[in-house]
């Protein structure tokens, strides 16, 4: 039966690997415009909020992608999309080289967020049609590949930084992605069989039918706390290397704090992976979401350069495994054929908050002169996560997990 084989097997696994890689190299682009932004902030001699921007625009064609590749996926196939959204990228980092204006580079940013989307929600809808019982740390694993992007590139691409400038870590992201990226996307030409995706809608509506929700309220509180978790989220790792730079420690430690941050998250979205398979995904995320919202209490009394290392590693090894939790969710209770979009749906949220957020926290560090209020308004907007998801909790019944 080939709706059966298909699942947890070993071409399941090797396809696995392949999306991690092509995740590494096509999410770089939501974390260069991090380890550039006091350099774009230098040359064009703006505030930092107005520096924050690019970033900005960045997670907001980011954000719009995940809805629109997703449903591309679902539609094409992830290979034809995965192209697609390659060449898009790398166009963009080059144009970006040409950028005269804080207004043209945010343009352009629109569009290397929109491909570099595709590493993402898109990625991970694609790789849990192809496990049942691993699912949660398949996903995970997936989802990790925009975490080991964020901790590997901004160290390898320190030295171009300093000997090159940021226009430089752009013409080299633009050949790295089309050198490596596309051929790896050939690789995943295989399609999920037909018969398997109608037995998957049918668990995916029998775990939903029990929770009281219909699939589009689900979908909107799913949305909501994916909001808020992200708008909190995005205050230590949009604004770390800013924050270092403040207190006299330089853009070099920054990068070395984020790239921690990051490890930390991937190794919390491989045990929340773990997790979620044991426990499901809505238990899952509401652990990681209180345990963020512990970790973002922590930065507010320390600021020493040892405190700060390990408070940014507990930070990263509190919410690595949030994001991905979502898509586990969906995948347990919405229709397994519309996983790219609904996946997409709930990253968008999520995404949105990481780029209001981003912003929102230079723009109170403008008004007060510091990162503590910026802090205190990530504390709340978590708050309202651990209320939603709480709140789903209560009305969850015990999944089945007897089909793919």
């Amino acid at each position: 039966m080939q709706d059966i084989t298909i699942h947890d097997s070993r071409y399941s696994w090797t396809r696995l690997a392949i999306t991690l890689a092509i995740a590494i190299v096509c999410n770089v682009g939501m974390w260069a415009v991090i380890m550039v932004l006091p350099a774009v902030q230098a040359e064009f001699g703006t505030d930092r909020a107005a520096a924050s921007l690019p970033y900005t625009a960045t997670m907001f064609g980011f954000a719009l992608g995940n809805l629109l590749i997703g449903r591309a996926v679902d539609r094409f196939g992830v290979m034809v999309t995965l192209m697609g959204a390659g060449v898009l990228i790398a166009a963009s980092y080059f144009a970006a080289t040409y950028a005269t204006s804080i207004a043209v580079l945010c343009l352009i940013h629109v569009g290397i967020g929109l491909g570099t989307a595709a590493g993402f929600g898109p990625l991970m809808a694609d790789i849990s049609h192809w496990f049942m019982k691993r699912r949660g740390i398949a996903v995970a694993i997936a989802a990790s590949g925009n975490y080991l992007s964020g901790a590997i590139w901004p160290l390898l691409l320190t030295g171009v930084l300093i000997e090159d400038g940021w226009r430089g870590v752009y013409v080299a992201l633009s050949l790295v992605t089309l050198l490596i990226m596309l051929p790896l996307c050939l690789l995943l030409r295989r399609r999920v069989p037909a018969n398997a995706m109608q037995r998957a809608d049918l668990q995916s509506s029998a775990n939903q039918s029990g929770t009281g929700f219909s699939p589009r309220q689900l979908q909107i509180l799913l949305a909501v706390a994916g909001f808020g978790c992200c708008m909190a989220m995005a205050m230590p790792q949009v604004h770390i290397v800013a924050l270092c730079i403040d207190l006299g420690f330089g853009p070099a430690v920054g990068a070395e704090m984020l790239s921690l941050m990051l490890f930390g998250g991937v190794a919390s979205r491989l045990l929340s992976g773990v997790v979620a398979d044991w426990i499901g995904g809505v238990r899952t995320l509401l652990i990681g979401s209180v345990a963020q919202c512990v970790a973002l209490f922590l930065y507010l009394p320390f600021d020493g350069l040892v405190s700060l290392y390990i408070v940014s590693l507990v930070f990263g090894l509190s919410q690595g495994g949030i994001v991905p939790s979502y898509a586990v969710i969906v995948r347990e209770y919405l229709p397994a054929r519309e996983a790219g979009a609904r996946i997409g749906f709930v990253i968008m949220a999520t995404i949105i908050g990481m780029a209001v957020g981003g912003w929102t926290s230079g723009w109170i560090y403008d008004l007060t002169g510091s990162y503590q209020a910026a802090f205190l308004n990530g504390i709340a907007w978590n708050m309202l996560n651990i209320g939603i998801m709480l709140h789903i909790l209560t009305k969850t019944p015990r999944l089945q997990r007897s089909a793919a």
